[in-house]
């Protein structure tokens, strides 16, 4: 006796059938093979072919949660949290999850792009020139901002000539490092994002 062509569709559709698979197979939980796909069955996570990851920390705030950074072929592709971390154990917040962005997003400039006053179009500069357009710019509003003494002849040393907010994006180290930076060069307007 031959199957009906419409019997076999419908067998086929209910074997297809997650909870059909759970009832009837060895996963009657179905945490396992009845409710996976074809498909599902076939993929991979990104860290099984990467190699052995690199520890690291996130860049956001200054809780400090670790992080495992996976590579593969000199590109990073996961970004997870490190399980063996006793700030964080293995969790990461939103934006720390995220952090694969900081380096595979499409928006991260790669090259210096500067735009000079009143011009409407961007260029490219070599980053050595940028940061020289930087030094340059920084000790000249040092100078022009600079106070030897007040009215009354008090010694303050320090410039007016600009003031340094440092950001969550930034991590400690950067941060302690911009303002000691900006110390050294006499700044005393020197904020961070997370006191405002």
């Amino acid at each position: 006796m031959t199957s009906n062509p419409i019997d076999r569709r419908l067998r086929r559709w209910l074997e297809a059938w997650p909870v059909y698979r759970q009832l009837t197979g060895t996963d009657p939980l179905g945490r396992g093979a009845a409710a996976q796909s074809p498909r599902s069955r076939a993929l991979r996570g990104r860290t099984a072919t990467a190699g052995q990851p690199a520890r690291s920390v996130c860049p956001y705030c200054a809780v400090g949660c670790a992080q495992l950074v996976y590579a593969r072929d000199g590109k990073v592709v996961q970004v997870e949290g490190d399980p063996d971390s006793p700030v964080s154990r293995g969790r990461l917040c939103p934006k720390g999850s995220a952090s694969l962005q900081l380096v595979t997003g499409p928006q991260r400039e790669e090259k210096v792009r500067y735009r000079a006053p009143y011009a409407t179009e961007w260029t490219d500069l070599p980053l050595d020139t940028a940061m020289d357009m930087v030094v340059d710019r920084v000790l000249d509003a040092r100078r022009r901002g600079w106070q030897d003494t007040d009215v009354q002849g008090n010694v303050l040393r320090r410039t007016m000539g600009f003031a340094g907010l440092g950001g969550a994006t930034l991590d400690n180290e950067e941060n302690y490092l911009f303002k000691k930076l900006f110390t050294a060069l006499g700044a005393v307007q020197i904020e961070n994002q997370a006191r405002i």
